[in-house]
């Protein structure tokens, strides 16, 4: 085998490696395009999906405002109402266990 290879053969040499190599890179390249292609698309399926778990909370709260906005006076008074059934409750427990229920300060008042 002939050492002394010209100058024009190893140039031949490199530039087939070149062309036997390029199909390798190109699907490489082509298989990494795709990769990142369905990355967007699944990125940008997750921030729709956020978009719309933000806004369908927002629009809660937003309705609960004003619901509570409407209506101060019922809100506070159902509260009360609440309130008063469940001291009514504690009542009945104490005298059916025969404790002496203390006196209602708000009727004292």
């Amino acid at each position: 085998m002939n050492k002394d290879l010209s100058l024009e053969e190893i140039q031949k040499k490199l530039e087939a490696a070149e062309e036997r190599h390029k199909p390798h890179e190109a699907e490489v390249l082509k298989q990494l395009h795709e990769k990142r292609e369905c990355e967007k698309e699944e990125l940008q399926k997750m921030i729709e999906k956020n978009n719309n778990i933000s806004k369908m909370v927002e629009e809660k709260l937003t309705h609960k405002m004003e619901v509570n906005k409407e209506n101060p006076d019922a809100h506070t008074s159902a509260k009360l109402d609440r309130l008063r059934e469940k001291d009514k409750h504690i009542e009945e427990v104490w005298k059916n266990k025969g404790f002496k229920v203390p006196a209602d300060e708000t009727e004292a008042n």
